[in-house]
């Protein structure tokens, strides 16, 4: 016991002697629990929902309502004179439009069957599929309403409320002596992904994901190996300023993060089928200021680490958490508590994965995406300069 009590004690000293170690292990933990307990939502809440409204009655005025009112969608301001659908699902304003026909009205009213066209962004898979189910959901609903109204029963008895849950009731099924009532036939069509591939939608995160952990990671851990090896010193006493220092540290490893996306791109491709609709040269600008962001974040890091073992902790613990839970790569980001959108404005992650996947799927240059095109730009620029002024002030 003696003895076990020395290496347990000896352990403990190491420890307080370490507070960088202590703190990840003590961290890590914790920011994990916090991160996967409010950013793991599958729930899919505020839908930006567009209204093409071609009829204008009171009838298509109520199911604009029966879609608002279940609190799954978002009524956004109609669409400008001559924008269309394109624009809406490529600058993110819209998730789903509804189309209403002129003649829906008429169409109830004769007791006939109304269809209306409802067109969802099919870029996440998942989403969109939950999108459909609502709209499905909402259509025998309505349908529950209109039986009712003609029967002349109250609404309260063949409806849920306006409630998306628990809404299987419709106008069939009521025996042969009824008269003929009159349906609501919601028609789906999903763009960019119509077969809703989840591999379309999961391709391009994992791109993101992939590219920020080998740029943060393999020049986190080259400074590092410097150090460890007593070779910084030597390049230190070199003619060389710290941005001639800082370039040449980065740009071998922003040639090979590129080397490495094409190698994806092309995995993705005839594996996945995952085809690049957009211009490639937008492109590799988008990836080359999202690979500039973390070759400086894992600058950044190196000027933290003394060892090659704590740049890997750092290294990991700030990229892979973020990217994966925050930047939309799984769970969608207005669906997690506001102080998890607020943190997730600084992962660069959120605004790389915008513009590919709209450049990848939707087939867009970066023309619609300028602000998150900005956004990669500073943080490249913020991360490359505070890695700079670690170098000059402190590791001098």
């Amino acid at each position: 016991m003696k003895k076990l009590r020395a290496v347990a004690a000896k352990e403990l000293r190491q420890a307080q002697r370490d507070p960088l170690s202590l703190g990840l292990l003590l961290g890590i933990p914790t920011m994990m629990l916090l991160l996967y307990g409010y950013a793991v939502n599958f729930d899919v809440r505020h839908v930006a929902l567009s209204v093409e409204d071609n009829d204008k009655s009171r009838a298509s005025r109520e199911l604009v309502q029966a879609f608002v009112q279940s609190t799954y969608f978002d009524l956004k301001p109609e669409r400008a004179p001559g924008e269309t659908p394109e624009h809406l699902f490529e600058r993110k304003r819209a998730q789903a439009i509804l189309v209403i026909p002129e003649r829906y009205a008429r169409e109830l009213a004769a007791g006939r069957t109304a269809t209306v066209q409802f067109l969802v962004d099919g870029t996440d898979a998942t989403v969109a599929e939950t999108i459909l189910g609502y709209a499905s959901a909402l259509a025998r609903d309505q349908n529950s309403r209109l039986a009712s109204a003609r029967m002349g029963m109250p609404t309260g008895m063949g409806s849920t409320g306006g409630t998306v849950a628990g809404s299987g009731a419709s106008g069939a099924g009521m025996g042969p002596a009824m008269p003929q009532l009159p349906t609501l036939s919601v028609e789906p069509r999903v763009w960019y992904n119509p077969e809703l591939r989840s591999s379309h939608f999961l391709v391009p995160g994992l791109i993101g994901f992939i590219l920020m952990l080998t740029a943060v990671l393999s020049t986190a851990l080259s400074v590092v190996r410097e150090k460890e090896r007593g070779t910084m010193e030597q390049i230190r006493m070199a003619p060389v300023s710290t941005i001639e220092l800082l370039l040449g540290k980065t740009l071998p490893y922003l040639v090979i993060s590129l080397i490495a996306t094409v190698l994806i791109l092309i995995a993705a491709r005839f594996l996945f089928g995952v085809i690049i609709r957009g211009p490639l040269l937008d492109l590799g600008v988008a990836v080359v200021l999202y690979l500039l962001g973390g070759l400086g974040l894992g600058l950044f890091v190196s000027t933290l680490a003394r060892t090659q073992s704590e740049a890997f902790q750092i290294g990991s613990s700030m990229s892979i958490l973020p990217t994966f839970l925050l930047s939309g790569f799984i769970f969608p980001v207005k669906n997690m508590p506001v102080v998890m959108q607020v943190i997730s404005h600084i992962v660069p992650a959120r605004y790389f994965l915008i513009i590919l996947r709209g450049i990848i799927l939707k087939g867009t240059g970066l023309a619609p995406y300028p602000g998150p095109l900005l956004a990669l730009a500073l943080y490249a620029i913020v991360m490359i300069g505070l890695a700079g002024l670690r170098f000059g002030r402190r590791d001098a």
